[in-house]
């Protein structure tokens, strides 16, 4: 498939796709006019960049992960070493680290939304 229809069925920009071609995250293969062209597997490999990216990880850290996952079920392969387990366990310590911060916050917001809703006059009823 061609980079248009990778961007349709992935909801991805061609330019996002462009740059993960451009990180080593997705391989291409090149017509005789130049022109990308993805096989089937290029739609789960962008969904599972997509994932990484949201959870936290730069284009390096995944770039060094994607060797090691599966791209139909995302599971990993056996290919992992201990200095990528390493990584990513540092990041889960971070994004672990993101959660508690967030909820800190949602219990700060709760309050300000709680106490500003006691001045509020109720309508009789």
């Amino acid at each position: 498939m061609r980079i248009g229809e990778l961007a349709r069925r992935t909801g991805v920009s061609e330019r996002s796709l462009r740059y993960y071609e451009q990180q080593d995250l997705l391989r291409a293969e090149r017509t005789p006019g130049g022109h990308r062209e993805f096989g089937d597997w290029a739609v789960d490999r962008v969904i599972r960049i997509q994932a990484l990216y949201a959870a936290g990880l730069c284009s390096e850290t995944i770039a060094r992960l994607l060797p090691c996952m599966r791209d139909a079920d995302g599971g990993l392969s056996s290919i992992g070493n201990e200095k990528l387990v390493a990584e990513l366990a540092q990041e889960r310590r971070r994004l672990d680290g993101m959660i508690r911060d967030l909820l800190l916050s949602r219990d700060v917001l709760d309050e300000a939304i709680e106490t500003a809703s006691a001045g509020l006059t109720r309508p009789a009823g």
